[in-house]
């Protein structure tokens, strides 16, 4: 599969790459199928064959995350631009650390939830329970005479 990507020349801590098309797996520093263009990210000036970039696309060629921004910023592609993110190993190790304990926690404070919404039912009951029992103890009840409790 043909990809446009990044080549890096330039000097030491000053890159420059070049936008060039290849075959996927080959190494970047490698011979090109077709130079495309020219990047210096510290002047921001880029240089593109706009025909031949489009040429390449129609044909099937994808590009990498940073060319297709690249293209999308400068009007080459319509689109969105991808989302590019790098994280190191010990990033991403306490991203899953804190994701796991964040669901732990989303798990215990449903658990609580049910549990409380449990117990006021419980309570609910109970307090109807007692409630019914009491309006039947007085329905029951005998009417004292005033009578009975002088003598």
């Amino acid at each position: 599969m043909l990809t446009i990507k990044l080549s890096r020349i330039g000097k030491k801590k000053q890159p420059v790459y070049r936008i060039i098309i290849m075959e996927k797996a080959r190494n970047p520093r490698g011979k090109a199928l077709e130079i495309l263009g020219s990047y210096n990210p510290f002047s921001k000036r880029i240089n593109l064959k706009e025909q031949r970039i489009k040429y390449w696309i129609g044909k099937g060629a994808q590009s990498t995350d940073t060319v297709y921004n690249l293209l999308v910023k400068h009007g080459i592609i319509k689109g969105k631009k991808r989302r590019i993110s790098i994280l190191s190993k010990k990033k991403k190790a306490k991203d899953r650390e804190e994701k796991e304990e964040n669901k732990k926690e989303s798990i215990e404070v449903a658990e609580n939830k049910k549990v409380d919404a449990d117990n006021n039912k419980d309570d609910k009951n109970l307090q109807d329970n007692e409630n019914k029992k009491n309006d039947v103890d007085k329905n029951n009840k005998e009417p004292e005479n005033k009578n009975d409790e002088k003598k």
